[in-house]
């Protein structure tokens, strides 16, 4: 749990507008500018969509790494991103810095079965800092600048429930 007296009550993330919005304990709102799933919002396992509707974070991942830490299946591979790195694996999707879990809420819709959000591996995640913010280009998770997600992830607890809609 988060130990700051201000917290992130709840999230709403807009995919049309490439915009998560947090909305804090204290009624202020915290927006930072995202990228969601090149092919766009869907339910379905294989799709790489970004999935829709009410969501919460399940799990925290990564912290107390560095900025830049690359992760393999959730874990630090021991590598730091960097633009040399990154010509070495130029096929490579990076997932940096820190990894918030999503888990969907509505059976049938996001959790349970082929449209199963956790299953899916759908994350909150840093990217290259290179990476265009605004720009739809993920596999269907959200990623953000790095700076911005170790901000949202030291504000955020596990259960921090999300929305995830078009407009």
């Amino acid at each position: 749990m988060n130990n700051s007296s201000v917290y992130i009550e709840n999230i709403e993330i807009v995919t049309s507008m490439q915009m998560l919005c947090a909305n804090l304990s204290t009624g202020a709102v915290l927006t930072y500018s995202i990228a969601t799933a090149r092919n766009g919002v869907g339910q379905n396992y294989g799709s790489e969509c970004t999935p829709l509707g009410e969501h919460r974070i399940r799990a925290k991942i990564g912290a107390d790494q560095p900025i830049n830490t690359v992760y393999v299946g959730r874990r630090p591979s021991g590598e730091i991103y960097s633009e040399d790195l990154a010509k070495q694996y130029p096929q490579r999707d990076w997932i940096l810095t820190r990894i918030l879990w999503l888990c969907g809420n509505e059976l049938g819709y996001n959790r349970s079965g082929s449209v199963d959000t956790m299953r899916r591996f759908i994350y909150i995640h840093g990217a290259p800092d290179s990476h265009p913010m605004g720009v739809p280009s993920s596999h269907g998770c959200i990623k953000m600048r790095n700076l911005d997600i170790v901000d949202l992830f030291d504000r955020a607890n596990i259960g921090t429930t999300l929305t995830i809609r078009t407009d």
